[in-house]
């Protein structure tokens, strides 16, 4: 969940004026052309101060372990450097840290450097009895909040009324993401959009690994992090894709129609960015909220709405892939070759389209009975036995033919059979 900039490009222009010209804005710096090449990868830790039940490392303590290696958030005189493998450092709200990668052409490359900065991580925080727990969800411990940022106190006041999967979301869970470029044109982007959502309820069931989520409702479910985030806040998360032709344009027009989550303001005290319930952008640019806000938005302020929203394929100017679970040691590497993979040609991605139309629009039955299902089970094993024949190295090929078969065995990432379970 780290705060992604997003940057103009060229042609896009800054006026956000009128509506039309703040959605051709979006459109422009969300979906960037150009050949597809670049692949990156976010990863998140839960943290504890030594075994899993053990209290929360606090912002101060994480500081000081990290060094110059800290983000701005947590120490505002950091220089904030990226760590040697040029991934950087960030924190989450319940005090997970997350690793995001530079992007690299080769996702060999990009796995060996991440794997280098998660050992570098581990050894900066370990003397500080930091101990980072590779989860998708905190099994033992009810959601705290550790980062005081006006951010996540308007996050999390807002997520309050939609009952206790904001502060579980926020707080107790971790993911792993993969980032791929939107492609070299509008068809390009449009089919390796639509192929990003086809695939993911086979690939979350796929590496859905949180059976366990403490404080979540009773429940049976093969990830409780997506639970959460399902559970969460429609407006925000469920954008209504299958029915998108043009990616940037649909994009740009629901990204205005989002309710605002805050409103950045001089202050740096809790209640200062709390926004005007229920308004949206397009509310704020329309003057409709000048009595409440007491100005009209710039730039500035359209590109932190757009790191406020939530989807499960998020566009900034690359595309991350929002709706996989942390994988437990290395497992990471696995979905980043799949997803890298299937998107490797446009035959492939047609492929992959194919493959996954059936389970396509089914979210909420990946994240409850995962691998159970046996549809979803039989697209993720073909998709990921689509990944290993497309893969350039034996390394992946090698994992993604073991995934494929624990899979079609019915066992999530952690070696455990799902069960079919009672759905909630």
């Amino acid at each position: 969940m780290a705060v992604t900039a997003v940057r103009p490009v060229a042609g896009t222009g800054t006026d956000i004026s009128s509506r039309a010209a703040a959605e051709a804005y979006v459109g422009g710096v969300c979906f960037k052309q150009g050949p597809p090449a670049l692949v990156g990868a976010e990863l998140e830790w839960v943290t504890a101060l030594g075994d899993p039940s053990a209290p929360r490392p606090q912002p101060d303590l994480m500081a000081t372990a990290l060094g110059p290696y800290a983000p701005s958030s947590i120490a505002p005189q950091s220089p904030a450097l990226p760590l040697p493998g040029g991934s950087r450092v960030t924190l989450e709200p319940g005090g997970q840290v997350e690793l995001s990668s530079a992007p690299f052409a080769d996702p060999a490359e990009l796995c060996e450097r991440l794997r280098s900065d998660t050992r570098l991580l581990q050894e900066l925080l370990e003397p500080h009895s930091v101990r980072m727990y590779a989860v998708a969800a905190d099994a033992v411990r009810e959601p705290q909040r550790v980062l005081r940022l006006p951010r996540y106190a308007a996050m999390e006041r807002t997520f309050a009324g939609l009952g206790p999967f904001g502060a579980l979301m926020m707080c107790n869970t971790a993911a792993a993401q993969v980032s791929v470029d939107a492609g070299a044109d509008q068809a390009e982007v449009t089919a390796r959009w639509n192929a990003l959502y086809a695939i993911g309820p086979a690939l979350l069931a796929a590496f859905a690994c949180s059976p366990t989520l403490s404080g979540a409702p009773e429940g049976s479910w093969a990830s409780q992090r997506m639970r959460a985030w399902l559970r969460l806040d429609n407006a925000r998360v469920r954008p209504p894709v299958p029915h998108w032709s043009e990616p940037a344009v649909e994009y740009a027009r629901w990204a205005l129609d989002v309710p605002l989550l805050c409103v950045r303001r001089a202050g740096d005290a809790e209640c200062d960015w709390a926004a005007p319930p229920g308004a949206t952008f397009a509310d704020w640019l329309c003057g409709a909220l000048d009595d409440e806000i007491g100005r009209r938005p710039d730039r500035e302020d359209l590109d932190y709405h757009l790191t406020t929203l939530f989807p499960l394929v998020r566009a900034s100017g690359h595309l991350e892939v929002r709706y996989l679970d942390a994988q437990p040691g290395d497992g990471w590497t696995v979905p980043v070759h799949a997803v890298t993979a299937l998107l490797a040609t446009p035959a492939t991605v047609a492929e992959a389209t194919r493959l996954a139309a059936a389970t396509a629009d089914r979210w909420l039955e990946a994240a409850r009975v995962g691998l159970a299902d046996p549809e979803i089970r039989t697209a993720a094993v073909e998709l990921l036995t689509l990944a290993a024949e497309t893969a350039t190295t034996a390394e992946a090929r090698t994992e993604l033919h073991a995934a494929a078969r624990r899979c079609a065995h019915r066992r999530n990432p952690t070696g455990d059979r799902v069960p079919s379970g009672a759905w909630a």
